[in-house]
């Protein structure tokens, strides 16, 4: 999910966009236009683990699967 907000709406309510940014993208608009994006920076890491949840085993450690696929490389 992706928010968009004015830069005036981002000013007065930094924090609440600040914590918001840790589950979805926060588009900044001024003038109509988008000219800035708020995003958790870890989110990559996140939307790759949760691509993996049913295709490990759980009993496997995700650095066991890493070494596993490095071995398979």
């Amino acid at each position: 999910m992706n928010t968009s907000i004015t830069d005036t709406e981002f000013k007065m309510n930094f924090g609440k966009y600040l914590m918001l940014a840790e589950t979805e993208d926060i588009y900044i608009t001024k003038n109509g236009k988008v000219v800035a994006k708020l995003t958790n920076p870890n989110q990559d890491r996140v939307d790759i683990a949760n691509s993996l949840f049913g295709i490990l085993p759980a009993d496997i450690s995700v650095e066991d699967a890493r070494n596993e696929r490095l071995d398979t490389i």
